[in-house]
Formats: C-alpha cells, structure tokens, sequence
C-alpha cells in the first residue's frame, strides 16, 4: 500500500470511496471536507500575512501562499500523509493550526500503517514543541523577563505540543478501530445469514427426502394391506362360487369369513389414513404458528423450523400396528384360505419394537400374498426366530400342485417394499427360488436399535 495514496474510509458519510465524488463517497462528505478547507485557507492565509510582515516579505504574497496551504486540507481522505507532512513543513511559520489537527486525526483514522502515522505524529509534536520553546525564548528576551528558567519552558513546550498532537491522534485510532469492528460485526452477520441460508436449503432438502421416504412408506403398507386382504377374499370368493350349491354350510362359512377380512382390510386403512392426518396437522401447526410470528423471526429461520416440523411428522412412528404376536392369526388367514402353511417359532419370545414387529410381519403378509398369487396350492412354512441381536424370519413355500392359479393382479413391487422395509433398519434380505421348485424369501432384523 502506498503511504501517500492511502484513502480514509467516510466518517460516518458510509459508501464506498471512489464510487462517488472523485474520492469522496458522498456529495456531504466533498461539502464538508469543502468547508475544512476553506476555513484552513483563511486561517493560514492571516497566519502567513503575519508571518510576512515579520520577515519583510509581501504581505499579499504570505496570504496567497497561506491560502494554497490551507486549501491542501481539501485532500486529506485521498493523502493524509502528504496533508500531514505539509503542516509539518509550515509549522516554523507558525501556520496550519487546523491544518495539522484535522491532518494528524484523518491520518490516525485511515489506513496507513500505524508505524507511520506514530513517526509523523512525533515529527508533528517535536516541530510544535521547537517553535514553541523559541517564541517563549524570543517572548522573554524581547520583555526582558528572565521568570522562567529553560527547563521549565521546556516543559510547557512539551505539554502544549501534547496537547496538540495526541488528542487528534488518538481519536482518530478510536474512530478507525470502531470502524474495524463495525465491518467485523457486519462481515459476522452476512456469514451468519449466508449459513442460516444454507441450513434452510438443507433442511428443506432433509424435507422433501423424508416426504419421499414417507410416500414410499405409505405405499408399502397400503400395498401389504390391500394387497393380502384383497387376495384372500379373491381367493374365497373363487371356493365360495366352487361350493355355494354343493355345500351350503360351507359357503355361508366362507362368506362370513369374506365379510371378517373386509371388515380387518378397513379397519387397518382407517388406522393408516389416521397416522396420515395426525402427522398433517402437526406439521400445518407448526407453519401456521412460526408464520404468525414471522415479524421476529428471519425467513431462513422459519424454513428451518417448518422443515424440521415436517421431519419430525415424517418420522412419526405409528401409534398402532401389526406385532409379533398376530403373525399366528395370520397363517391361519392362510390356511383358512385352503393353504397349506405351518408356522413355527426357535428361540424365546420378547418384545422386539413396535416398528421392527411392523416390519417382520409385513414381510410374512407379503410372501403369503405372493403364494396365494404365484403358487395355488402350494405349502408354505413360516419359521420366526428369535437370537440375542437379531429377529430372523423364513418363509418357503413348495412348487405348485398344479392347481389352476388364481387370477391375481400383481404390481411387481412385493420383494422391492420388503427389501426396503428391512434394510431400513439395517437389516439383510434376500429372496430366491429353490431347488425343488419353490420359492423362499428371508428377512434378518438387528435389535441393536431396541
């Protein structure tokens, strides 16, 4: 940085320098700095006529010379040191007293490095010490006063050059360290927004992922739900319609037992469409009462406080869902469907959590859907096993007796949504053929999480 080419920040005017009025950042700051000068050209422009006549020069020539430095006070924000070294230069004549004031605080409060303007400040206060000391020395020769020894007019040519040099010097250190951190405090606050910006595009992507997920969640169980319950009663209806004239008992059993599925397929849709409709209403609650007090919130902030309400109702877990401990009355679902299935259990049976229970016995709801499907008359096994830190499941099912299918449609995302449901707990899962000829889908869960 060039000493002499440092500018000064406005002080107090703000803008930028050199976006206005040459060097200044406003026309306020030229008018002021405009005003400074002229005063300083009058006041050297006497000071220099005075000093003139003492030495036999013009006296129009001294007040024309006073005034150009006075006038250079007009450039103290584009060079304060060159301003600061002028009231140097002048002060043997006894010139430049708001000159060297308004210079030492312009420079002071600039830029510059504070080695320099601590060497310029002292020249400064030497010079108005010496000229000092001498006009004492000349006043008391000239009265004939001997009342004040040299040390002592040394002294009071100190203080006064003091008194002189450091309150301007001193102020402006202030007024540029106030400025400092003004711009500390504003750079502060644009990184703050500028995160705050970033954790809400982030959490408003956080958002929209667990919409995504919880889309994908309600589509797995709608499928588990209607798809099972719709297959059974197709596959009941198909024996109701075999039997209804030759057994009529029979029928009546079948078609009681069509009613009792429905009836359980709508009962779990409410217990789903409920979850749904808790966890909206958490979330319009949430916007509704941040957005009534947006006047003291900023809008980053309120991103991320509706987003974090919407991954909080995303995540909700439901308050009621299929367990463990109905996986037996859903075989027997099954087997009252004219399927061959057994159900077995290895290990001691405990609580596993509500959303792992969940998740195994959609797994067995889905492979006994996809044996009614794709296996008519096939035999199915269900081996539920309990370990230290884990629940495993196995579901395996024979070929196919060769008994007409039944006409079921099938979407093709059965094993995708169980292979979903697993390894969101961080499970395994695979599914595959046999080699005799069947099918076996198998889901290990870890209890870590419980």
């Amino acid at each position: 940085m060039s000493t002499t080419g440092a500018h000064v920040p406005d002080d107090g005017a703000g803008g930028r320098p050199g976006s206005g009025w040459w060097w200044w950042p406003r026309r306020r700051s030229l008018v002021f700095d405009a005003g400074l000068a002229a005063v300083s050209a009058l006041e050297c422009a006497f000071e220099g006529a005075t000093f003139a006549q003492k030495t036999g020069i013009a006296t129009t020539l001294g007040a024309l010379f006073g005034m150009l430095v006075g006038a250079v006070l007009l450039l103290r924000r584009r060079w304060p040191v060159a301003v600061v070294l002028v009231g140097i230069a002048v002060s043997p004549a006894q010139m430049g007293f708001l000159l060297s004031l308004v210079g030492l605080y312009t420079l002071a409060a600039s830029e510059v490095p504070r080695r320099i303007t601590v060497a310029l400040a002292s020249m400064n206060g030497f010079g108005t010490m010496l000229v000092a000391f001498l006009n004492f020395e000349d006043s008391m020769r000239d009265s004939g006063s001997h009342s004040m020894t040299m040390l002592v007019t040394l002294i009071v040519s100190a203080l006064m050059a003091l008194g002189l040099t450091a309150p301007p010097v001193l102020l402006g250190l202030y007024v540029r360290a106030r400025r400092r951190l003004v711009e500390s405090l504003r750079e502060r606050a644009d990184g703050l927004e500028r995160e705050l910006e970033l954790l809400a595009e982030k959490a408003l992507e956080r958002a929209e992922r667990a919409r995504a997920d919880e889309r994908t969640r309600i589509a797995r169980e709608m499928h588990d739900v209607v798809a099972h319950r719709v297959s059974l009663m197709v596959v009941h209806a198909a024996a109701l319609k075999a039997v209804a004239l030759k057994d009529p008992q029979k029928a009546s059993a079948s078609a009681e037992l069509l009613g009792d599925m429905g009836r359980q397929a709508l009962t779990e849709l409410r217990q789903m469409l409920g979850v749904l409709r808790t966890a909206s209403v958490a979330v319009s609650g949430t916007a509704a009462g941040t957005g009534a007090s947006s006047s003291s919130v900023p809008d980053g902030a309120t991103v991320v406080a509706v987003a974090g309400a919407a991954l909080t109702a995303a995540g909700t877990e439901e308050d009621e869902g299929p367990c463990l401990e109905q996986l037996a009355a859903l075989v027997e679902e099954s087997a009252a469907a004219g399927m061959g299935v057994e159900f077995l259990t290895e290990g001691e049976s405990r609580p596993c959590g509500k959303r792992i229970e969940a998740t195994v016995y959609r797994v067995v709801q889905e492979a006994l859907t996809n044996v009614h499907k794709h296996a008519a008359g096939a035999k199915a096994r269900v081996l539920l096993v309990y370990r230290e830190a884990e629940v495993a499941v196995l579901i395996t099912n024979g070929p196919s007796d060769g008994s007409a299918p039944t006409r079921l449609p099938s979407g093709g995302h059965g094993l995708v949504g169980m292979r979903e449901r697993v390894t969101s707990h961080g499970g395994g899962f695979a599914a595959g053929p046999t080699p005799e000829g069947g099918f076996r889908v198998s889901a290990m869960i870890p209890l870590a999480a419980v």
